[in-house]
């Protein structure tokens, strides 16, 4: 059996309408997803007898007894080696915030739609009536043999954190909470290109991050196993560093590993000479600030719907502008990630989506890009079909050179 999707380029933001400037209308979105947006399809004939006979009982009884002697024989004669869970608790959906897991399925179903689209990989989305960790992870881990992969969707900071490495620890297969690590990666692909067409050295640029949420701590983290020379993060209370109060533990760990030069106070101190901003949080930065950086600066503003500074006006300042709209050159759209990223891990039958995994994908999202950059081209768009095969590839290669392949 296959998951397919009815109305395949729907949601997220990957989807167009088909005049691109033209207003979306109230009919034509509910009509796209009256019934939902997803189907089960047979993928063997079922038209006779012979086909019932094979397909189901009897024949069906061989293929469970084989799987019954040979556990790893699941993930050739079941769909599970190219299926992803798409897992939410509706804690914190798009923009919309806490909305619960019934109206979060919506959102669900297009993730899956878009596995599908772009990596031709099966999907299950299960939106989950709990608000607990421990529920969550006891729910997957009795649910295991039915699925490859986790794509953890829209849960909330900071118990994203805790969930996404409890599920790693506990489950024997690819996990990802894509809100973190697709942006990420996403973000990477767009810095090194950004770099290359600015002439500007990876290792000595000075990046602030602003926003410590699910993507801030995630684009930390993923910039510093890449190589960039300083990374240093702002929330709502100013830069983070080892010497501030209260800090959340996942923080408290931000501040051990960034900010080398101890900068304290708020963005104002930080963005003074600095290279690159990304902006991952919902304020605003005034053009004043992003003025103070240095010349031909890098401004990565993907807060959605409303960027943390308008493109046009960072543009005035910087020499490369990126958003997570597609209405402005550079989206920075996490389309671009996921679906490679999955299908390199299932099909290496990875046990785990590594750093290493997710520094490759960036770098092979950069390289579809590269032999024609420009400043508003850094990233490729995310109906480029180059850049699914071309992600899997390199993670799949990643996953071996980690060991923890197993295909």
């Amino acid at each position: 059996m296959t998951t397919v999707s009815d109305h395949q380029n729907t949601s997220d933001s990957a989807s167009a309408p088909a005049t691109p400037n033209a207003e979306l209308t109230h009919e034509e979105i509910f009509g796209a997803h009256e019934g939902g947006k997803l189907a089960i399809a047979p993928t063997a004939p079922l038209t006779s007898p012979r086909d019932l006979s094979i397909a189901y009982t009897p024949g069906v009884a061989k293929v469970s007894r084989a799987i019954n002697a040979d556990q790893t024989l699941t993930s050739r004669y079941t769909w599970t080696s190219g299926l992803v869970a798409v897992v939410s608790d509706g804690t914190a959906v798009l923009g919309l915030g806490d909305i619960g897991p019934r109206a979060s399925l919506p959102v669900m179903e297009g993730k899956a739609a878009l596995f599908k689209n772009f990596a031709g990989l099966d999907s299950i989305p299960l939106v989950l009536d709990t608000t607990d960790n421990d529920e969550i992870v006891e729910t997957l881990v009795r649910l295991r043999p039915s699925f490859g992969a986790v794509n953890l969707e829209d849960v909330a900071a900071p118990r994203c954190f805790d969930l996404e490495r409890r599920l790693v620890e506990a489950l024997d297969c690819p996990v990802m909470h894509d809100d973190q690590h697709g942006t990420a990666v996403v973000t990477l692909a767009a810095l090194r290109n950004a770099c290359r067409l600015s002439g500007r050295d990876f290792g000595s640029l000075r990046v602030v991050i602003s926003g410590a949420g699910a993507a801030g701590v995630a684009c930390a983290e993923i910039l510093e196993a890449a190589g960039v020379g300083e990374v240093v993060v702002a929330d709502s209370r100013g830069v983070i560093h080892s010497g501030r109060d209260n800090l959340t533990p996942i923080k408290a760990e931000l501040a051990e590993r960034t900010n080398p030069r101890h900068v304290t106070g708020g963005l104002p101190e930080a963005l003074r000479g600095a290279d690159v901003l990304i902006g991952v949080s919902a304020g605003t930065i005034p053009e004043e600030l992003v003025e103070t950086m240095a010349d031909d600066a890098v401004v990565f503003a993907l807060s959605n719907p409303d960027p943390e500074i308008h493109p046009e006006v960072a543009a005035r300042h910087a020499s490369v502008v990126a958003t997570g709209r597609s209405d402005f050159p550079n989206q920075i759209n996490n389309v671009l990630a996921f679906p490679g990223i999955f299908k390199g891990a299932l099909h290496a039958g990875s046990r785990m989506i590594s750093d290493r995994m997710k520094v490759a994908a960036a770098e092979a999202i950069a390289a579809v890009a590269s032999e024609e950059l420009a400043a508003d081209y850094i990233v490729p768009s995310p109906l480029d079909p180059r850049v699914a095969p071309e992600v899997a590839d390199a993670v799949a290669e990643a996953a071996r050179k980690d060991g923890v392949a197993t295909a």
